[in-house]
């Protein structure tokens, strides 16, 4: 994905991919969409922004087309994976301040979601849930 022309190739002293370069979106299997998108949208808050039917959906903040992709197209009724296999560890959203992360924790506090831990990591400050 680009948003402007290639650059040429990079030297030795330059890194090889651009230093504002982001990541668009995650998507991920679930077992169960309407679970998936419950947690997405009514615990943390993202928007509902395209639904294929049944099979998957687009979650976003701030109009992206979207932040958060969830499907079942392979993994429909399935479990998670068995502990020792690869896979995601884990996925970070960074809130612009501590306010809008205290109303993120309150929010999935109101959901029953459980928080699972906390850190300061120096340079952000996280919280941790478990699926």
């Amino acid at each position: 994905m680009t948003q402007s022309e290639a650059s040429p190739a990079p030297t030795a002293l330059e890194p090889a991919i651009h230093p504002e370069t982001r990541v668009g979106h995650v998507h991920l299997k679930v077992s169960d969409l309407e679970r998936g998108i419950a947690f997405y949208r009514d615990a943390l808050g993202f928007q509902l922004v395209q639904r294929y039917g049944d099979q998957a959906a687009f979650l976003s903040a701030g109009g992206y087309h979207h932040h958060v992709g969830l499907n079942t197209w392979e993994s429909k009724g399935g479990g998670p994976p068995a502990m020792g296999s690869t896979g995601l560890y884990h996925a970070a959203f960074l809130y612009p301040n501590r306010i809008e992360l205290a109303r993120a924790v309150k929010r999935l506090m109101d959901h029953n979601v459980r928080i699972g831990g906390a850190s300061d990591h120096g340079v952000s400050e996280a919280i941790y849930l478990q699926d």
